[in-house]
């Protein structure tokens, strides 16, 4: 089945841009993107989208805090969707909780990029408030106060009600380097983070995708504090994302 594809975007959407020039390239086959929302009027995105030649009819801007509660927002955004028959959804620089509505619609058929390491169920670098540069302070902060696993890696999982909370389907590993900066780190993965997505719905076109999980933990449990001061700071330090 070819997958008609929304792409749910909140801010510069360079994965959006990066997926739907390999569908057009035809390195990315049976995956059609049929549109794209946006949760902000000004984000980047929406240029990055036309530029790439999707018509403007296909882009629909959504902003959640117009909405009287999320349920308002989620059948707003499964209008736009029924409208170009979408079967499946992608959520690339995507800020918000979706809501339960649009997840029980698209159940096992919609994903999320997250630009970090996430392990299901235990402690890690998703949840509230983790995403874009404070992903990558919050990652380069434990590693150094641990002094291990000096890695980060770009994911694809599940959506569920609970941020970064669903089963892993594609991960790609990116040494860190001693001298990255969370920007630094940024810029590095943000290709592979490209990659990661583009494989992972060539996985769900071609009906081979697996979830992944891990043995080890990320964080031991005499780790939290560590892991939870990290996230403060890295909020701390980038009050934008």
């Amino acid at each position: 089945m070819e997958l008609k594809l929304a792409l749910l975007i909140s801010g510069g959407g360079t994965t959006a841009e990066a997926i739907i020039k390999a569908s057009q390239d035809g390195v990315l086959s049976g995956v059609q993107p049929v549109c794209v929302i946006s949760s902000s009027n000004t984000a980047a995105g929406i240029d990055r989208a036309q530029n790439a030649g999707v018509p403007l009819k296909a882009i629909v801007v959504l902003e959640p805090k117009k909405f009287e509660s999320p349920l308002a927002f989620g059948e707003a955004i499964l209008k736009a969707c029924q409208e170009r028959s979408v079967n499946f959804i992608g959520q690339y620089g995507w800020h918000w909780l979706t809501p339960e509505n649009v997840i029980s619609e698209f159940e096992g058929r919609i994903v999320n990029q997250h630009p970090g390491p996430l392990d299901n169920g235990r402690p890690d670098f998703g949840g509230p408030g983790m995403f874009g540069l404070r992903v990558h302070a919050a990652r380069l902060c434990f590693v150094r106060k641990v002094n291990r696993d000096f890695f980060t890696e770009a994911t694809t999982h599940r959506v569920t009600p609970e941020f970064d909370k669903g089963a892993i389907v594609k991960r790609k590993v990116l040494a860190i380097l001693a001298e990255d900066t969370p920007e630094s780190l940024q810029k590095r993965l943000l290709p592979i983070e490209w990659q990661t997505q583009i494989e992972a719905l060539q996985d769900f076109a071609n009906d081979t995708g697996q979830e992944w999980y891990r043995l080890a933990p990320l964080v031991r449990p005499d780790e939290e504090k560590i892991l939870a001061d990290c996230k403060q700071e890295a909020m701390r330090l980038y009050p934008e994302g």
